[in-house]
């Protein structure tokens, strides 16, 4: 989890005063390139932590090295804690560090960083839903994956060993990224069985990072669902929502004249375009595709024929 990791970033460079990217990815046991995000994202959300380049050099805390949090302003203890605190709430470790680090702060700031911490809840189910549970294997292989070892599982009833490299959720669908003989692969845990944690070590490689290969996921993914494109016209205030039902597959490609826009939209099949289209009704135009065009007015001919 990413605030554990900030957490015990920031603990890390209290004691120790400097650090590398490197030296902290190997304390965490994280790629270099994780490492240096987390030092940025402290650095942006207000924390005292800057970079000295050269020999010798590294990220440290402005002031020298410390042992506690006595050293920041009320404004950045707010900051640390609007990181951190969401994750008190799905996470007993998270609130149990979140205790320690409200302790170590001065007491003029300490009430103004226990709201901040408690400022955002996060509800991932939605209205009349009862809230999500994480799926069973997370626990599991979450540990797999800090631990270092290869799991087994069955997967499309078939036996996989693989190597755990990170867990993504994905709108409350989780997946696992793992290292297998035939290369990477990206797991659903909702359709795994049968999960064990084995003894074996795991192949990590060391410049692995973990958000970059689920971009790269998201990427295949996308140009797989996008093959069918149509140019569209629409009113300019109606961009935001098509973006909305569309995605990164909704591009505006020019600025009419009359104040309308001309948009690129893609989906996997002219139906899937001609279908949240149809909503729209005569708001958006079709200029090109005659495949989505044909299937807006067979949709059309069998409304009429239905409620005529």
């Amino acid at each position: 989890m990413r605030a554990d990791r900030l957490v015990a970033t920031l603990l890390l460079m209290q004691a120790r005063g400097r650090v590398t990217a490197a030296e902290l990815a190997e304390e965490l046991e994280i790629s270099v390139a994780t490492a240096r995000r987390d030092l940025e994202a402290l650095s942006t959300a207000g924390i005292p932590v800057y970079p000295q380049p050269g020999r010798g050099g590294g990220w440290q805390l402005v002031g020298g090295a410390r042992t506690d949090l006595s050293g920041l302003s009320a404004v950045e203890a707010q900051a640390l804690f609007l990181l951190v605190g969401p994750a008190a709430a799905i996470a007993p470790e998270a609130k149990a560090a979140l205790r320690k680090l409200v302790r170590a702060l001065p007491d003029t700031f300490r009430a103004d960083a226990e709201a901040a911490a408690s400022a955002v809840v996060i509800d991932s189910s939605r209205w009349g839903e009862r809230q999500k549970v994480r799926q069973g294997p997370v626990e599991v292989l979450q540990s797999a994956v800090v631990r270092r070892v290869r799991v087994r599982f069955v997967y499309k009833q078939v036996v996989r060993v693989v190597d755990p490299l990170g867990l993504v959720d994905k709108d409350e669908v989780w997946y696992l990224i793992a290292g297998t003989d035939k290369g990477r692969r990206t797991f659903r845990l909702d359709r795994m069985s049968d999960v064990e944690v084995t003894d074996s070590p795991a192949d990590r490689p060391d410049d692995f990072d973990l958000s970059v290969a689920w971009d790269e996921v998201v990427e295949r993914v996308e140009r797989r669902r996008g093959m069918v494109f149509a140019v569209v016209v629409a009113q300019a205030r109606h961009v935001f929502v098509l973006r909305d039902q569309f995605g990164r597959h909704c591009e505006v490609v020019g600025e009419l004249p009359d104040g309308r826009v001309r948009l690129r939209l893609a989906a996997s099949a002219p139906i899937m375009i001609a279908q949240v289209l149809a909503g729209w009704g005569a708001l958006v135009e079709v200029e090109e595709s005659d495949a989505v065009k044909a299937e807006l007015a067979r949709l059309g001919s069998e409304l009429v024929a239905l409620y005529r």
